[in-house]
C-alpha cells in the first residue's frame, strides 16, 4: 500500500472520529463512572467488527439486501434509543469509589454496551463500506481484504486516542460538579435517542 493512500485515509478517518456522536456520548458517560477503559475497548471492538465485515465482503452483500439493512438499522436504532433513555432516567455522575466486589461485572457490561453502540450503528457500517475501499489499491501486492483490515486498524487506533481523551476529559472537568455532570449525562442521552430516531426515520420513512 502506498504511504500517500494510508496518510490520506488517516486524515479522513481522524476527522470522522473527531465528529461528536453516539460514541462520544457513551465515552462521556463512561468517564463519569470511571469506566473509560472497558467502554472504549467495547467501542473499538465494534469498529473492528465493522472492519472485518467489510473486509470479508459481507458488507456489500448486506447493502444489496434491503431487508437485512433495515433489520440492522432497526436493531441499532432501538439499542441507541434504549441506552439514551436509560441515561436520561439514571444519569451517571462522577463516581470516585469503585466497588471491587462487582467491578469486573460492571466493566464487562460497559464493554458489551460499547460494542453495541458502535457495532450496531449502521452509519458506521455504511461509512466503512463506502470509505475503506476507496483507499485500497487493486493492483497492490497485498490482497484487498488485508488492505481494508490495515486501514481499519488505523481507524481503530485514532478512535482509541480520541475516545479515551473524551472520557478522561469528561471525568476531569466534571468531577466534583454533580449538577453539571447530570446535565451533560442527560444531554448525552438525548443525543443517543436523537441519533436512533434519525436512523429509523431515514431508513423507514425517507427511503
Amino acid at each position: 500500500m502506498a504511504f500517500t493512500s494510508v496518510a490520506a485515509f488517516w486524515g479522513v478517518s481522524f476527522l470522522f472520529v473527531l465528529t461528536p456522536g453516539a460514541d462520544w456520548a457513551y465515552a462521556i458517560a463512561a468517564g463519569l463512572r470511571n469506566r473509560v477503559l472497558p467502554a472504549v475497548s467495547g467501542l473499538l471492538a465494534g469498529h473492528l467488527l465493522a472492519t472485518l465485515v467489510v473486509a470479508a465482503g459481507v458488507g456489500a452483500l448486506v447493502t444489496r439486501l434491503p431487508v437485512a439493512l433495515t433489520i440492522l438499522t432497526a436493531a441499532g436504532a432501538a439499542y441507541l434509543i434504549w441506552l439514551g433513555a436509560t441515561m436520561l432516567a439514571r444519569p451517571p455522575v462522577a463516581d470516585s469509589a469503585v466497588d471491587a466486589t462487582h467491578d469486573t461485572r460492571s466493566s464487562a457490561r460497559w464493554a458489551l454496551k460499547g460494542i453495541g453502540v458502535s457495532g450496531l450503528n449502521p452509519k458506521v457500517f455504511l461509512l466503512f463500506l463506502a470509505l475503506l475501499p476507496q483507499f485500497t489499491q487493486p493492483g497492490a501486492d497485498w490482497p484487498l481484504s488485508a488492505q481494508i483490515l490495515v486501514l481499519g486498524l488505523i481507524h481503530v487506533a485514532s478512535s482509541a486516542v480520541v475516545y479515551s481523551g473524551v472520557g478522561a476529559g469528561a471525568r476531569l472537568v466534571l468531577a466534583g460538579r454533580p449538577a453539571a455532570a447530570r446535565l451533560v449525562s442527560r444531554f448525552s442521552g438525548i443525543v443517543m435517542i436523537a441519533i436512533g430516531v434519525f436512523l429509523l426515520f431515514e431508513r423507514l420513512v425517507v427511503q
